[in-house]
């Protein structure tokens, strides 16, 4: 990153394999500064530096670092006492452990910072941790030196780079005792239900839409000032005031958020607050599933009649059939019979 201005060169300790790296900052501030001024002629208040045993200005190169010890005297200390500190993470971001990134606290996130390979040779191991990170889906923990004191760092990825969050010690973050109100406070389902209402109306943001908003309000009035003209005027802020009615108040704001993404001239109609469908009782539920049970067993019981009295009806037929059948052969073979006995009784002729 050539356009990019290292803070610290070193390199990553991971087990055996050492990769070299740059630090370069991974943020930047762009709040607007002010200079003090004398107010009545407009000229710069500077500090001065001055040595009490002389009581003389000095440079800043004159300028080192120092311990203020317990009785009051300084011990002077150097950059070169500095380079010799017995520490393995002088120059060094070692790693120490593997977590997932859910364990670390956002309380102890401070500065964040890229880790740029170090040359060439460089770009095969800081490639191969880059993948493990992402394979693994966890983070790494880590220590390193930087501006004269031993630090926490979390490595985790970030697109194809390597990015490092300074992190507090734990012994850092205050525990949040006495902040949570000490009364007693009962949330009823009304109030939880119109509190999910507002976030769903309020929905998600893409945060690169976010701006600072006082920093443009500030250039405006000091372009203002350059030009000689008079400041933008400022807005009127919205009333305030002891909220009383807490329901009242989840109300209006689900009818504003609504109103601010062009909802409202659509469900004019509608209450403020959609009600929640009622639940269904345990009661009510087996009348209507018996009311289900019985119209389906009464539909099943006609078929079953009306399939039965089919059945009986093509039966009664089929028999009916049968017996005029049965009849016509009786009555065939008898008078086939007569017939056969007619023929055998009538005697024959003799010839001459």
């Amino acid at each position: 990153m050539p356009h990019v201005r290292s803070i610290w060169n070193g390199a990553i300790s991971f087990g055996l394999v050492s990769i070299p790296i740059k630090l370069v900052n991974a943020t930047e501030s762009h709040s607007i500064s002010f200079r003090q001024i004398h107010t009545e002629d407009g000229g710069r208040i500077r500090y001065r530096k001055f040595c009490e045993a002389e009581d003389k200005e000095v440079s800043g190169a004159e300028i080192g670092k120092g311990y203020e010890d317990a009785d009051g005297s300084i011990i002077p200390i150097t950059d070169e006492d500095l380079a010799h500190l017995p520490l393995p993470t002088a120059r060094t971001i070692e790693i120490v452990a593997f977590v997932p990134a859910d364990r670390i606290d956002p309380l102890q996130m401070d500065a964040a910072y890229y880790l740029a390979a170090g040359g060439a040779a460089a770009a095969k191991p800081y490639t191969l941790l880059r993948e493990a990170l992402k394979r693994s889906n966890k983070v790494a923990i880590a220590k390193f030196a930087l501006r004269g004191k031993e630090r926490l760092g979390m490595l985790r990825v970030v697109g194809e780079a390597i990015a490092m969050h300074g992190l507090l010690w734990p012994d850092e973050v205050r525990a949040p005792e006495g902040v949570a109100p000490d009364t007693d406070v009962t949330v009823n389902d009304k109030e939880l239900d119109l509190a999910d209402a507002l976030m769903d109306t309020l929905g998600e943001i893409d945060l690169t839409e976010l701006h600072d908003e006082y920093r443009e309000a500030l250039e405006e009035v000091v372009a203002a000032k350059a030009a000689g003209e008079a400041p933008p005027e400022t807005p009127e802020p919205a009333k305030g005031g002891k909220v009383l009615d807490l329901m009242a108040a989840l109300e209006n704001s689900v009818k504003a958020a609504r109103e601010s993404r062009g909802e409202g001239a659509e469900q004019k109609a509608e209450a403020e607050v959609t009600p929640l469908p009622a639940r269904k009782t345990s009661r009510s539920t087996p009348k209507q599933t018996d009311a289900k049970k019985s119209t389906s067993t009464a539909k099943k019981t006609a078929a079953k009649k009306t399939t039965t009295s089919a059945r009986k009806s093509t039966s009664k037929s089929t028999q009916g059939s049968k017996k005029t059948a049965s009849a016509t052969k009786k009555t065939s073979t008898s008078g086939t019979a007569k017939k056969t006995t007619t023929k055998k009784t009538t005697p024959r002729k003799r010839s001459a």
